[in-house]
């Protein structure tokens, strides 16, 4: 139990698990560890350890998540305020591969930021998924992307964060998610249309399918978890002054093959805030303008385009496009 980190006079315990929305981050995303990185690398696990104790009263810099972990909290405060007993809250925790001795330096880089951050996970190197299921995990962010793949395989929402020198400066009152659409809010399957008989294919499989619902993707659950948390504040006359905007930004055609996925998005009984469909054009510009905090897609070159241009992106590991990724890799390789 400890002080709010909004500076309130009074004391809170974080939200039950069954009852939060928890977001699971990684030390090496939501902080920068890259010089203790590589000093486990080049030295071993014994320096590493007693590296991180010599420096434990100095803090870790801000990484790539740490931006979306203080919308959440800023999210929180505004769901206090309006429902002071619930516990319909995001809550953050840290999941790590160290050992329990790292965790004075983790602490004191946590009271340093003012970050509300109660739960930890320490796993001492062991695998942390089992631990993301007992928390009832939300969704997992890691600079581990075999860790970030054994997730989704285990139905939880994960992707892979990575640490980029440029970032937009985004929003302190209002926390922004954008999605991309196959792959990700939804399954692969028009995506494997697309992949094995090309574009004219893939624009009549979708008009043929436009009433029939698009299975769902990994992150589906993490915007339904969104959108329920939206809606508290929209019962509260707040849905123009809420702190929650979400955005599918979609390669899709809108007139072509957009009317599917809509009509997908609405049977489920979710709202996207924002949609965005490209019809193929670059979608690094348009999340430039944007600026969400976290940028999800399944396709790398739309990660590195959008990171390019400042928006830290992250990569969910699931459907077709991955094994078209390995062979463009192989490729390069030989």
């Amino acid at each position: 139990m400890r002080l709010c980190p909004l500076r309130c006079t009074h004391f809170i315990l974080p939200p039950k698990p069954e009852n939060a929305v928890t977001v699971a981050v990684s030390t090496r995303v939501l902080f920068r560890t890259e010089r203790e990185q590589k000093v486990f690398e080049q030295n071993g696990v014994e320096e590493y350890l007693r590296y991180q104790i010599e420096h434990e009263n100095e803090p870790f810099a801000p990484g790539p998540a740490f931006p979306f972990v203080k919308a959440l909290e800023a999210v929180n405060a505004r769901l206090r305020e309006l429902y002071p007993q619930s516990e319909e809250l995001f809550d953050i925790v840290l999941v790590t591969y160290n050992h329990a001795h790292v965790g004075i330096r983790l602490i004191n880089t946590i009271n340093h930021h003012n970050l509300f951050i109660e739960r930890f996970c320490m796993t001492g190197g062991s695998s942390p998924i089992g631990y993301l299921k007992a928390w009832q995990t939300n969704l997992y962010l890691s600079a581990d992307a075999d860790k970030v793949r054994e997730a989704l395989a285990e139905g939880i929402a994960a992707a892979t964060m990575f640490v980029t020198e440029k970032l937009t400066e985004v929003s302190e009152s209002q926390l922004r998610v954008a999605f991309d659409g196959d792959a990700v809010l939804f399954s692969d399957e028009s995506e494997r249309i697309f992949k094995a008989h090309g574009l004219d294919k893939f624009f009549e499989h979708e008009r043929d399918n436009e009433d029939t619902l698009l299975d769902h993707g990994p992150l589906k659950g993490f915007l339904e978890a969104l959108g329920k948390l939206q809606k508290k504040f929209y019962a509260k006359g707040q849905r123009l002054n809420c702190p929650i905007r979400t955005y599918l930004v979609t390669a899709r055609s809108a007139a072509s093959s957009g009317i599917r996925a809509l009509k997908t998005l609405r049977a489920w009984g979710l709202e996207i805030d924002e949609a965005l469909f490209l019809a193929g054009a670059p979608k690094g510009p348009m999340l430039e303008k944007i600026r969400p905090h976290i940028y999800f897609d399944d396709q790398m070159f739309h990660v590195e385009g959008a990171a390019e241009m400042g928006t830290v992106a992250a990569h969910v590991p699931y459907g077709i496009a991955q094994k078209h990724n390995q062979k463009r890799n192989e490729s390069a390789r030989k």
